[in-house]
């Protein structure tokens, strides 16, 4: 971890209320402060901040006590259960949905699954921006009873990002297999939304379901081949990864020689 000198902790808190949310300048201060600055200092300043006033430092301490401290080389929070606690606490005060939705993603980062049953109380919360939130943190915890019920229940929300999310944290980073999961998942294949349709794809072809094989075959056949579709088709045949080459004309003949 490079350390940046403490004094520009002030400097890097402000520039995380610079300008709009999703803007790039606030984030690139909360991955310094996350990635090279992970800290008693910053930790305290950001869990401080969880207690404000203002909504704004509430949602920017939720998300930079998200992932403190975590690196490819140091993949865990540098105060864990600390962390855990001021989140915790912000989660269930809140009524803004802007630093509700930081405390949302921040539990689904910090790799407790007692916070499973937190998060799914918001499941089906008036703001689009808290129920994307719950969908991506329960990907986190998809072996979890209550993120699996919850997540099927999200499969089918008015919201297409919510349910793409949904149906990939169950689907895909999930392992549960049930008729109830395979039917949600053979449901979303006529989701007008294509990450939906694809992310099904990919959990039936993930459980081996041959319902999967019409719609898997007729993708294979457009002009554009996404990297979910291959997937789907390699998890079918029972591949651990891609082959080298293999061209849809390939997988459709192997997909044929193989179940049709």
């Amino acid at each position: 971890m490079v350390i940046v000198p403490e004094e520009n902790i002030d400097e890097l808190f402000a520039a995380t209320l610079v300008g709009g949310y999703d803007d790039e300048e606030p984030w690139e201060a909360i991955r310094v402060l996350r990635r090279e600055m992970g800290t008693r200092a910053v930790f305290e300043r950001a869990a401080e901040w969880c207690s404000s006033d203002d909504p704004l430092k509430r949602a920017r301490g939720a998300d930079v006590l998200a992932q403190l401290g975590k690196t490819a080389e140091h993949p865990t929070n540098s105060f864990p259960d600390e962390s855990y606690a001021a989140v915790v606490t912000l989660v269930e005060k809140e009524t803004e949905f802007e630093p509700l939705s930081s405390g949302i993603h921040a539990l689904g980062h910090l790799d407790n699954p007692e916070a499973v049953s937190l998060i799914s109380r918001f499941r089906a919360h008036p703001s689009v921006e808290v129920s994307f939130a719950v969908a991506c943190a329960l990907g986190s915890y998809p072996n979890e009873a209550l993120s699996v019920a919850s997540l099927l229940e999200l499969m089918r929300d008015e919201d297409a990002e919510v349910r793409d999310w949904a149906t990939f944290g169950l689907g895909v980073l999930g392992d549960y297999d049930t008729p109830e999961i395979r039917d949600a998942l053979f449901s979303c294949l006529a989701d007008e939304n294509e990450d939906v349709s694809e992310e099904a794809m990919v959990g039936l072809g993930k459980r081996k379901d041959r319902r999967v094989l019409p719609s898997l075959l007729e993708a294979l056949q457009q002009p554009e081949i996404t990297m979910r579709i291959t997937e789907s088709a390699c998890l079918m045949l029972g591949m651990d990864s891609e082959p080298e080459n293999w061209t849809a004309p390939r997988y459709r003949a192997e997909l044929q020689a193989r179940f049709i």
